[in-house]
């Protein structure tokens, strides 16, 4: 069943529940399925328009945005969904990429390229259209284009199975339920943040679509008066939270059920620390890639043993380890994670799948080790492995050492050519000294010693205003060489 499908199922069994919420705009779900019936007729009216095309999407919050995202699955399309600022250069690069007929909310357009308001979706009379016919689940429902952390974005072509797939795998590692109330703070631009929208319109529950987490005054409220029961952050998020309000949030501790969390690094301290604030909230966090969206969860007070790990597989997923010619390791040994299932995207646009793919083992591009009870340890991106004289560095071990220092306000090291033309590469980490400190780098390398082996402990050092990362906190190390 597409998710489309279960929007219709609950708008049929539950006609007046809210679904979505924006601001001072809310519609239910027999309300949600009558705007994107609206929305699809929309854009059957548009010049150009052809079922199996594209569009580009701006994503934001705007209640809008829901019927028109939905609206153009309805009517057969493709949408390439992308941040409202993206920059002209990404945004040139995926214009030429899938050529769509029509950009939607966006002043950046290319020439020739018809532009459509996105507020035209919210004034559109709604349309109880019947029958309805639903998207092919094997059809192709969005492309994604990654945040290219180590090269050029990638398209990734989800299919309407990808994504009932994964939104349903998700609900029941969550478990959440169709009383949940959930607000969503992040963007909706971003494989996490719209597969919250997925996930909660999948489960028939309400979802409430905040601007960000900067008015922290105003999402307690909404958190309060709305009474919402789940919340979902990236370790950025809650960082700026601690430091803005320090741990005010667990004022709802008796009120979320769940947490969700991913994107990006968190240190077993912080996952434990964040536990003990929500002593009877499943607190769960994901591994996963806009090409295999959450593939592992791990729920922090059941996994307390395994918080240095990102978890084991999410239901109805295989994951497994292989070396570099496609030979499946046993637990224990350290390859390529990979994963299998069918939230798995089929192939990336314009690349042969075959380089990507072991059997129908999706190629994650992630280092990392599994144990005997199946929970893996992530060491890196492979491509960010330092390889220090034949020894592979994973940079998110030194940085997480460095970051225990005080003084250090953030890190992030990277590979760099050695000096002495010896070893090939040595670690050079690259630092944010925090705000009045005396930090020396003497001290840092000082401080190391007996905490990494002697070839892992940086060469070279510098400092940095800000490290370079994505909107969703991960580390653009190709940025610092």
């Amino acid at each position: 069943m597409t998710i489309e499908e279960s929007i219709w199922n609950h708008a049929a069994e539950s006609p007046d529940k809210i679904a979505v919420k924006s601001g001072k705009d809310s519609c239910t779900y027999r309300e949600l399925t009558e705007r994107i019936a609206a929305a699809a007729e929309k854009y059957r009216s548009l010049p150009g328009y052809a079922a199996g095309r594209s569009i580009m999407l701006a994503a934001g919050k705007q209640i809008e945005f829901v019927y028109a995202y939905f609206g153009a699955h309805l009517a057969g399309l493709t949408v390439a969904p992308m941040d409202a600022e993206t920059n002209p250069t990404r945004f040139k690069y995926i214009t030429d990429a899938i050529k769509p007929f029509a950009v939607i909310g966006f002043d950046l357009a290319e020439t020739g390229v018809q532009k459509v308001a996105l507020s035209d979706f919210k004034v559109l009379p709604p349309r109880a259209a019947a029958p309805i016919t639903f998207p092919d689940p094997e059809a192709s429902a969005d492309i994604l284009f990654t945040t290219g952390t180590t090269g050029a974005p990638k398209g990734v072509p989800l299919t309407f199975a990808n994504e009932a797939a994964a939104a349903n795998q998700i609900n029941a590692f969550i478990r959440n339920t169709t009383d949940d109330v959930e607000i969503l703070a992040l963007p909706v631009s971003h494989s996490f943040g719209l597969g919250r929208v997925r996930c909660c319109l999948t489960n028939g529950q309400t979802i409430i679509l905040f601007g960000s987490f900067v008015n922290i005054k105003r999402l307690f409220r909404i958190i309060d008066e709305e009474r919402v029961t789940g919340f979902t952050m990236v370790p950025a998020s809650w960082k700026y939270l601690q430091k803005m309000c320090g741990t005010d949030l667990a004022r709802f501790s008796n009120q979320f059920k769940y947490i969700e969390m991913g994107s990006a690094f968190f240190s077993a301290e912080d996952k434990r620390a964040l536990a003990a604030l929500f002593p009877t909230t499943r607190v769960t966090m994901h591994y996963g890639l806009t090409e295999a969206s959450r593939s592992a969860f791990m729920e922090f007070h059941e996994d307390d043993a395994k918080l240095a790990t990102v978890g084991k597989a999410s239901p109805n997923v295989e994951i497994a380890i292989f070396d570099a010619d496609g030979n499946r390791l046993p637990s224990g040994s350290e390859g390529e994670i990979c994963v299998r299932g069918k939230h798995v995207m089929k192939g990336y646009l314009q690349l042969d799948a075959k380089d990507f793919f072991f059997g129908d083992f999706f190629r994650t591009g992630d280092c990392g080790v599994m144990d005997a009870d199946g929970y893996i340890t992530l060491k890196s991106r492979i491509k960010e492995l330092i390889n220090v004289g034949g020894k592979k560095v994973a940079p998110v071990e030194v940085d997480e050492q460095i970051l225990k220092i005080p003084g250090v306000a953030d890190c992030a090291c990277a590979g760099v050519p050695d000096p002495s033309g010896v070893l090939g590469e040595v670690v050079k980490a690259f630092i944010v000294k925090a705000p009045d400190s005396n930090l020396s780098f003497e001290a840092i390398a000082a401080a190391l010693q007996g905490k990494l082996e002697s070839y892992k402990i940086p060469i070279e050092y510098a400092w940095i205003d800000a490290v370079p990362r994505t909107h969703n906190g991960k580390i653009q190390r190709g940025l610092l060489k």
